[in-house]
């Protein structure tokens, strides 16, 4: 058995170096393993490697225990380095020829490396592994983030979304893929303007804190960041100075916080790029450098938490600096024994870091890994930095680490307070990472005092749409159409380097869709109501024909060729409202939201029945509705093929007839106007049928909601008198001649009694009529003898 004890190699300042095949303790121990026992432990496959020459540690932002070590060997690990491992490797059946790996991404439950210019996933959850679909180029590089707030479609995207590129190509001809599907299928990206730009490509990257992609450009020792978007397309970040091949670092948490890192540059950004200057470095209470180069050192790892940076040199230094609001500088701590060819960095949590080297075993393929614990609270402590005491003794709010949804037209309230040290003040500072889309306004203000006679200071954060302070020059706005994204951080301005503890408060701000808002059709009066249906028999299984003359499968307004016998669901829809088929009507739309009544909605929005029934129109032409350009209408929208399924009318492809903008002629006015809502008096006529109809109702006016409010909803048509089985013309036509012929005959058989003609005619007519006038007043007389003679008898 093979069992082994190792002491703790201490350090001076607050560091503890141990080297680790189980869990960490905190002090000696006997540590066992499956080393203990002889179990066979082989690699399987092509073994993997890191391309550069330094250390490289990628931690998962939301799955602590989830990391993965670049150097010579590859290590995966679930729980933190706390037990020895294996290198990683890849099946021999993937064929993926040289196993190099030049970059390598955690995407929520599966970690993606290149290897081979090729990319390849390893689901580690399922421990199975895929080769990326779509990818036709070589590429040498993978970039994405992570959400950890909730399970928010705004969170889940961020997660979803891989670039891929070719690191060094030409900008203007390289072939950029993306992936919302973490990285299984990827497609072509088309960056606008991309064969105007000049330079090499130094990377893009999905600014999820600015809505924006961000291409970095690198020429002549030079670069800068181009962007996707309005307002920020239409210009470049301020270029930097770009030596060496800098690694760039994207800190979690969606501030749009990049660390770019060479062994003699280190540089950062907390604008997602616009603005990139490099890191001081404070060596000593006098002594300040303006960059790495110029302090001498050479930087061997860097790693970076949401508020943190540290750095560990070649030259066996730990430097340490804050990522608040404001710039700060680097500050070294005391020289200790740190650094090895294979040592990296990590951030356990807030003001702790390790320095992980992988160490082989002589016996077993295994390696176990030497652990370095620095507390840099602790280190912070000694009198020799001559670090100022914090000045703050809390900082708190309940929005911090959470999500929220500002949809169009709404507001966001956010409190928090702040307690400085006696005699202390200080600076708050809120900022949001994407001033184009959102836009703040804050309020402090003394809240009280605590036990200690502190004062207490409240604030009070509102949060709205940048476009609805009606502050902002629209040039300087993003698209209100477009939904966005944005962070919001409140710091302290003048805190002081110890305040490790004390870390800004930060949410994540989803411009967009609020999901528990949805829209209900008020049903005041419905056929149950009136006892013209029962509730009871349309939940046993009801159903109803269409008489295949009034829909069309297709929605083209033509007759079917046969009848359609439709299910009533009386589960999703209810009782159906009433209408009376001959008065113009008009739905009336509620929004709700986590089940409370919100209000009456008066914007735009479109109806189309769910089986193809035709027979109703609107009240309102494109003429009578005042419109500018040509409507659109659901005929339209069926054919254009971007647009999948029969109800696709929705407000990112609506069009409004009335905008200015809008280009398309008037070329037919007399058609109906199928859009209810908004500034006209539009409405439904049912033709004369009785019956149900279901309704699919859909809002389309981009300036209500980010979401897409649709529903379905019943009616019940009454009051129209059955059609004649007789055509029409069969019975109109006879009865106007007949009424004609009438006519004819009351002016012309008078005229015609006076002329020769007539007097023979009328004299033909009169014996007969004597004749008949006596033979009746013969029987008449007849009857008269034999009723009053009784005696004959």
């Amino acid at each position: 058995m093979n069992v082994s004890v190792r002491t703790p190699r201490r350090s001076r300042r607050g560091a503890c170096c141990v080297r680790l095949r189980v869990p960490r303790e905190t002090s000696n121990h006997t540590v066992r393993t499956g080393k203990v026992f002889h179990i066979s432990q082989q690699i399987q496959g092509d073994q993997l490697y890191f391309s550069s020459t330094r250390a490289h540690l990628i931690k998962h932002p939301c799955k602590k225990n989830i990391a993965l070590y670049l150097g010579r060997q590859i290590f995966f690990t679930r729980d933190d380095f706390k037990s020895s491992l294996l290198p990683l490797s890849i099946p021999a059946s993937m064929k993926v020829g040289t196993p190099e790996v030049t970059s390598a991404h955690i995407a929520d439950s599966v970690l993606l490396l290149v290897v081979n210019q090729k990319i390849y996933i390893y689901d580690y959850e399922a421990n199975s592994w895929n080769a990326s679909i779509g990818i036709e180029h070589p590429v040498s590089h993978v970039s994405g983030d992570n959400c950890c707030y909730s399970g928010h479609p705004f969170c889940v995207d961020i997660s979803n979304s891989v670039f891929a590129y070719l690191h060094g190509d030409q900008i203007s001809q390289t072939n950029v893929y993306f992936s919302n599907t973490q990285g299984y299928r990827f497609q072509k990206f088309a960056y606008e303007r991309q064969a105007e730009l000049v330079g090499s490509l130094g990377g893009i990257f999905y600014f999820h804190s600015l809505s924006q992609v961000g291409v970095l450009l690198i020429d002549q020792g030079k670069a800068r960041f181009g962007y996707s978007e309005h307002p920020l397309n239409s210009s470049f970040g301020l270029p930097f100075d770009y030596n060496g091949t800098l690694d760039i670092l994207i800190t979690p948490g969606q501030k749009g916080i990049l660390i770019f890192w060479f062994e003699k540059s280190l540089l950062v950004s907390r604008n997602s790029g616009q603005l990139v200057y490099p890191v001081h470095v404070k060596e000593g209470p006098n002594t300040l450098y303006s960059s790495i180069s110029e302090a001498n050192i050479t930087i061997h790892s860097v790693a970076a938490n949401e508020y943190e940076l540290a750095v560990l040199t070649q030259e066996n230094n730990l430097y340490y600096c804050s990522l608040g609001i404001l710039s700060s500088s680097l500050i070294k701590f005391a020289g200790q024994n740190l650094w090895s060819q294979e040592a990296a960095l990590m951030f356990t949590d807030v003001g702790r870091v390790e320095i992980l080297t992988p160490l082989p075993d002589s016996v077993f393929p295994a390696f176990d890994f030497q652990k370095c614990p620095v507390n840099i609270q602790a280190v912070l402590m000694d009198p020799q930095l001559q670090v100022d005491v914090c000045k703050a003794e809390l900082l708190q709010g309940e929005f911090d680490n959470k999500m929220y949804t500002i949809d169009m037209n709404s507001k966001l309230e956010l409190t928090a307070l702040m307690i400085p040290r006696p005699g202390m003040s200080l600076v708050p500072l809120v900022m949001v990472s994407n001033p184009h889309s959102l836009g703040l306004q804050a309020i402090i203000y003394e809240g009280g005092y605590t036990y200690d006679g502190n004062t207490k200071h409240r604030l009070n954060i509102s949060l709205r749409q940048q476009h609805h302070w009606g502050r902002a020059d629209p040039n300087f706005t993003s698209s209100i159409k477009r939904p966005t994204g944005s962070t919001i951080t409140l710091d302290i301005a003048n805190k002081e380097i110890s305040c490790v503890d004390l870390k800004p408060l930060t949410a994540l701000i989803s411009v967009g869709c609020d999901q528990e808002k949805k829209i209900v059709i008020q049903n005041e009066i419905s056929a149950c109501h009136k006892g013209i249906l029962d509730p009871v028999g349309l939940q046993d299984n009801y159903s109803y024909v269409i008489e295949k003359e009034a829909y069309d499968p297709n929605f083209q307004g033509q007759k079917a060729s046969e009848d359609l016998v439709v299910d009533y669901q009386y589960q999703k829809l209810g009782c159906p409202h009433l209408v009376y088929y001959n008065t113009p009507w008009k739905p009336v739309v509620e929004l709700w939201r986590e089940g409370k009544f919100q209000e009456v909605i008066k914007a735009e929005f479109v109806l189309l029945e769910v089986h193809g029934l035709f027979t109703y129109t609107y009240s309102l032409t494109a003429q009578t509705a005042l419109c500018r350009a040509q409507p659109q209408n659901w005929t339209t929208i069926m054919e254009n093929p971007g647009n999948k399924g029969p109800f696709a009318w929705n407000r990112e492809n609506y069009v409004s007839c009335h905008d200015p903008d809008n280009d398309a002629p008037l070329r037919w006015p007399n058609v109906p106007y199928q859009i209810l809502g908004g500034p006209t008096a539009n409405k439904v006529i049912f033709d004369q049928r009785n019956g149900i109809y279901v309704f699919y109702v859909s809002i389309v006016d981009p300036y209500y909601s980010y979401c897409h409010l649709e529903t379905t909803f019943s009616v019940y048509v009454y009051g129209a008198f059955p059609l004649s089985i007789i055509p029409a013309t069969v019975t109109i036509i006879p009865l106007m001649v007949a009424m004609l012929l009438s006519v004819w005959l009351a002016y012309a058989v008078p005229k015609l009694l006076h002329t020769e003609k007539g007097l023979r005619f009328k004299g033909f007519w009169i014996h007969p009529c004597r004749r008949c006038r006596k033979a009746c007043a013969c029987f008449r007389g007849r009857c008269r003898v034999h009723q009053g003679s009784p005696a004959w008898s």
